[in-house]
Formats: C-alpha cells, sequence, structure tokens
C-alpha cells in the first residue's frame, strides 16, 4: 500500500475534512470516486469515542475504505468530503487516518532519482564502507524535507533527512540506500 494523504482536522459542521497530500500526482489520486484503504497510526491521539458514535453507547470505527465524493483545494491543502461522513463529530473521529491506494497497480516514477515510499521500505541502510546502520521502516514527509525512519540494527528508530548531502545513493534493486551521515545523528 502507498500512503497518498493523511486526514487532518474538521471543517465546517458537514463532514468535510483536511487532507494533507503526500503524493505528487493529487489531481490524479484524489478524483471523485477515488477509493482509498484507511490505516489507523499506531500512536493515533484522538479517541474514537460515543461523540461519533452512530446509537448511544457504540463505539465508532474508522472503515475499511472511504470513497471521495468531493474535493477543493485550499491554500495547499485538500478539503474533502467523504461518502457516508455527514457531520463533524465523526470528521473528527477520522483525524491522523492514513489515505492509502494498492501499489500494485502504480508504474515507477520516470525521474530515475524520485522513489515511492513503498520501493524503500525494508532496504538496508549502510555505510559508503558497508557498515550496517539497519533498514528504512518507512518514509516521513515533513515540511521542510522528507525523513527516512531508521529502524536501527540494535533497536530503537532514528531519523535521516532524505537529502542528497547525507543520501548520496539509493539502490533500490540492490535493496540498499548508502549514507554519509553527520557525526551523532544515529544518537538524537
Amino acid at each position: 500500500m502507498l500512503v497518498v494523504g493523511q486526514i487532518g482536522k474538521p471543517h465546517g459542521i458537514r463532514g468535510e475534512v483536511s487532507v494533507v497530500v503526500r503524493t505528487d500526482e493529487p489531481e490524479e489520486r484524489f478524483t471523485p470516486g477515488s477509493v482509498f484503504v484507511t490505516e489507523v497510526p499506531r500512536d493515533r491521539r484522538v479517541s474514537a469515542g460515543p461523540a461519533a458514535a452512530p446509537e448511544p453507547g457504540v463505539r465508532y470505527e474508522v472503515p475499511r475504505q472511504l470513497v471521495l465524493e468531493s474535493i477543493r483545494w485550499h491554500q495547499g491543502r485538500g478539503i474533502a468530503v467523504f461518502e457516508g461522513i455527514g457531520d463533524r463529530n465523526v470528521a473528527e473521529e477520522l483525524r491522523g487516518v492514513y489515505l492509502q491506494v494498492d501499489s500494485a497497480g502504480l508504474a515507477p516514477p520516470e525521474d530515475p532519482e524520485e522513489f515511492h515510499d513503498h520501493q524503500l521500505v525494508g532496504l538496508r541502510v549502510e555505510s559508503a564502507e558497508g557498515s550496517s546502520y539497519g533498514t528504512v521502516q518507512r518514509i516521513d514527509h515533513a515540511p521542510s524535507s522528507d525523513l527516512i525512519v531508521l529502524a536501527k540494527t540494535g533497536g530503537g528508530t532514528a531519523l535521516i533527512p532524505f537529502v542528497r548531502a547525507i543520501v548520496p545513493t539509493v539502490d533500490v534493486t540492490g535493496g540498499r540506500i548508502v549514507v554519509d551521515l553527520p557525526e551523532g545523528l544515529l544518537d538524537l
């Protein structure tokens, strides 16, 4: 699965939500009728409680799939309406949910310097000399740069800025990413 967006806060009272786009092709991915597989983040701070329940005492559960009804663009974010999400309380329960599409049907990027997140997950991260630091757990998309979330060999995680100065080589076919880390970066 490929994460193409993340639901943000509700917008208004009729179930609209903001969507943080995580794709270079938002016009292709976010069209009315698009179906997204949902993933609730493990560290989600929003609880699914009775406020959005369809019946008193029944917990709201995030649907396995969401169908995009409409979207409009405002200040770099999408304001989306999903089928079946009709009020602010239910929209609030979707906050933080990842929107994913099946990566099997995606063509690789034309630019050899560009990669889909799913192509990088699981690759070995090593120094130019071949010392292993761990594997790519996921890619986080931050405002300033993308970050490699490294599952360190000795346990724990670390964040590596995905910039050419630190990540000079990405060898997808060889199953590795070569990094030139500043001293102490993995200790942060």
